[in-house]
């Protein structure tokens, strides 16, 4: 058994618990290894893991991830043959079920760093009438419709990650999570023990002496960022910064990219995990909005060229994107709350563009909950607000119509998201379909063109 020791609150956090079996990065899959599961916290303390201490707290509500090694196909049974680089995906059922939503991906398959051109992604076309489509990512102009309403996610990622240590010297590593005031901040926080309130931490800033680190900012010399521990809200930590923060992480902070990864953030992530369309005055998320990644200024205008009408929507993204749901009836999950805005304009352009016939494209899942949390009451309005809402097989769009999206980490709520728009024995199968083509998958990786796939009684 190959351990990552991991905040239970979220995998984001890339600094394996010391003393613990060190298996890297969360998802990291060794050698021999090609399944990815899912271990309870509760399990692991009965593991002689005493040292482990959750920043978040314990108990069987908290999953850690692993890798196993693979296991022969059978019918029935989730595995991946030593002989096969082909997957068998979860068999069918009622589609409630976290199982449902596990599959199996070749370490291979992981996209760890971009490609040079942001548009020579693949695209995995996911028609409403059935059946796949192999295509790329530039094809996009002639896929939309002139009049169709292509919608973006505006947020900018922040330098959300801080390392540093305690008064006593040991290891703290910080994600901030909301900027709740100009010096206070909700963060997931990771250290060796609880800390209690009035606890300090000092950040010295990334180290950027290596020959691929970022890029040097100035940082004043011998000067650490401070945070004191003020108390908990919820799973997260409140902390009081001695400085406004968001300036300050520009120069202690890391940019967050995920830790499947398996690297720290290098200078090209500086621009290429931020959108091209991200707005500087909305720099408020803790992780990229990837579907945007694929657009780049030249695409972006070929579409519009075309008569696809573009608009924008903003949700600043939480570490909570990258945590797994954890129930194993789905319905009982609890998403995370993010902020988010659906201004009066899009909301005009969207109402104007489905008067004409026009459809709705969200890019990425980002959007798309800021567009069905504005429609909460039945009817798209303006609106501004924190959203918890959770899309899985059963709900009722009344926004989107299509959507571009990447392929997502295994009993994800965005592998839920993706099934509910074209059904979920519909998109495993289209994972499969992905892993023997050869696509990349998640943050970097190649995207999908998903139609929404209406009921029968649905004249919608």
């Amino acid at each position: 058994l190959t351990v990552d020791f991991e905040s239970t609150a979220s995998t984001n956090f890339t600094t394996p618990a010391r003393g613990c079996m060190q298996a890297g990065y969360c998802w990291h899959i060794a050698a021999g290894c090609q399944a990815i599961v899912l271990i309870p916290a509760w399990v692991l303390s009965l593991a002689n893991c005493s040292h482990y201490q959750p920043a978040m707290g314990s108990g069987p509500a908290g999953l850690l991830y692993s890798a196993t090694p693979a296991k022969s196909s059978s019918a029935g049974q989730t595995g991946v043959s030593s002989s096969s680089s082909t997957t068998a995906l979860a068999a069918d059922s009622s589609g409630f079920g976290l199982d449902d939503y596990d599959y199996q991906l070749p370490e291979e398959r992981i996209a760890r760093y971009p490609l040079t051109d942001r548009s020579a992604s693949r695209l995995l076309q996911l028609p409403a009438g059935g059946g796949l489509a192999d295509r790329q990512i530039r094809d996009l102009p002639a896929l939309l419709q002139p009049g169709d309403v292509l919608v973006l996610n505006d947020t900018r990622v922040m330098n959300a990650r801080l390392r540093g240590h305690r008064e006593s010297g040991g290891q703290v590593e910080v994600l901030v999570e909301r900027i709740v005031q100009p010096d206070q901040a909700l963060v997931h926080l990771k250290t060796s023990n609880k800390p209690r309130p009035g606890a300090q931490f000092y950040f010295d800033g990334p180290d950027r002496t290596a020959a691929d680190s970022l890029p040097v900012t100035e940082i004043p010399a011998g000067k650490p960022l401070v945070a004191t521990f003020l108390d908990r809200q919820d799973s997260l930590f409140r902390l009081q910064f001695d400085q406004p923060l968001l300036p300050a992480l520009t120069h202690y902070g890391e940019l967050p990219i995920p830790p499947y990864f398996e690297r720290p953030a290098e200078q090209l992530d500086q621009a290429r995990y931020q959108t091209v369309f991200a707005d500087p005055h909305k720099t408020a998320s803790a992780a990229a909005p990837t579907a945007g990644l694929h657009l780049d200024h030249e695409l972006l205008q070929q579409l519009q060229d075309s008569g696809i009408v573009v608009t924008h929507v903003t949700l600043h993204v939480g570490a909570g994107t990258f945590q797994p749901v954890r129930t194993a009836d789905i319905r009982q999950h609890q998403m995370h709350r993010e902020w988010a805005e659906v201004s009066d304009a899009t909301v005009r352009v969207i109402q104007q563009a489905r008067a004409a016939g026009g459809q709705v494209v969200a890019v990425g899942t980002t959007a798309t909950r800021a567009l069905e949390s504005a429609a909460r009451s039945g009817t798209l309005r303006p609106w501004t607000g924190e959203t918890d809402i959770f899309i899985y097989p059963g709900f009722e769009f009344r926004v989107i119509d299509r959507l571009l999206t990447n392929f997502h980490l295994p009993q994800s709520s965005l592998l839920m998201l993706v099934s509910a728009l074209a059904g979920r024995d519909r998109i495993m199968a289209a994972y499969q379909h992905a892993i023997d083509q050869g696509y990349r998958f998640f943050s970097y990786g190649d995207a999908m063109l998903i139609d929404r796939v209406r009921p029968a009684h649905s004249g919608a």
